[in-house]
């Protein structure tokens, strides 16, 4: 009799910028002032919820058709507070699904920040900590940004970290914005730096929305610092991407992995494979963005969409 083949696992990690997650009252600072009943973007309960069950349902169908499984880690980028990713957990789609989330809030000057959703039946957390970014000077005096949220823990007790990143954005210019991210990237090779102390081959995932696509100055000081695989470089096109901008095509939305995730033992969590989530039910069906993401609003204008950025995933085997 042939022996069987060993049962490999599948788990999907995913990130998405759920574009301004804000609730309907208790405005904070920054753009969440501007979504409120009677504000420039008219916002609502109804409005608020609707977004939530569609991002819900956005999130159960990432990497679904190859698991049969919820994503195992999810992180987010643009949300207001703990509350409003409670919310979120609690949307028809997910609710079912074990997840618990981990938030802090940052001084961003926009009033958003990122989080961590993780299914606790995947993924056991052993410690946390938001460490923020310190930008150039010229930058720290116009704004704060958002803080790196740094996930450590055991995925099916394999050790692995996680840092969930949103980057400084291009609003004054790519070119006048760039020395932030680059400042944001000094952030992370500090964390990775960290953590090398304790495991010399450590399982580091780097996700996040970087504000720069894979060829940026940013990416490639970050991937040379510490010989990351960035599997998104391959994805990347004038034809795709996650997030679409005055005609043209950005993959800002990225997961990076260190090299323990390609060259790790047989026992150990082996990348697989990476894409962009982009089904047609995130996409608009009319108009010049035809294709791109729905946003919710675009400029002042309720489209009733998802977001304007696709999620983005990896899948890991064990």
């Amino acid at each position: 009799m042939e022996n069987a083949l060993p049962h490999t696992a599948t788990y999907t990690i995913a990130f998405y910028n759920v574009e301004n997650l804000f609730s309907s009252h208790h405005p904070t600072t920054g753009e969440a002032r501007s979504y409120l009943p009677f504000s420039e973007r008219p916002w609502s309960q109804k409005r608020y919820f609707k977004k939530l069950t569609n991002l819900g349902f956005a999130i159960s169908k990432i990497g679904v058709n190859q698991t049969n499984n919820l994503p195992s880690i999810i992180g987010l980028a643009e949300v207001e507070n703990e509350q409003v990713v409670t919310d979120l957990l609690n949307t028809p789609a997910l609710k079912n699904t074990p997840y618990n989330c981990i938030h802090f809030n940052s001084e961003d000057t926009r009033g958003m920040d990122v989080a961590f959703v993780y299914n606790q039946a995947d993924f056991t957390v052993t410690k946390w900590e938001s460490v923020p970014v310190k930008l150039p000077l010229v930058a720290q005096s116009k704004r704060n940004t958002r803080d790196i949220l740094l996930v450590s823990g055991l995925l099916k007790g394999q050790p692995i970290s996680i840092l969930v990143n949103h980057w400084p954005s291009r609003r004054d210019g790519a070119p006048q914005t760039e020395p932030n991210r680059m400042a944001a990237a000094k952030s992370v090779c500090h964390i990775i730096n960290r953590i090398k102390e304790t495991h010399r081959h450590p399982f580091v995932i780097v996700m996040g929305d970087f504000n720069d696509d894979p060829h940026c100055k940013s990416m490639y000081a970050l991937l040379e610092a510490h010989h990351l695989h960035n599997p998104f470089k391959l994805l990347y096109s004038y034809r795709q991407g996650s997030y679409y901008n005055q005609k043209r095509w950005h993959l800002f939305d990225q997961v990076l992995l260190s090299p323990a995730f390609l060259t790790g033992s047989e026992s150990s969590l082996k990348f697989k494979e990476a894409g962009i989530f982009n089904a047609a039910f995130l996409k608009a069906e009319h108009g010049p963005h035809k294709k791109a993401p729905l946003p919710t609003y675009s400029g002042y204008k309720y489209m009733g969409g998802y977001s304007d950025h696709f999620p983005v995933f990896i899948k890991l085997n064990l």
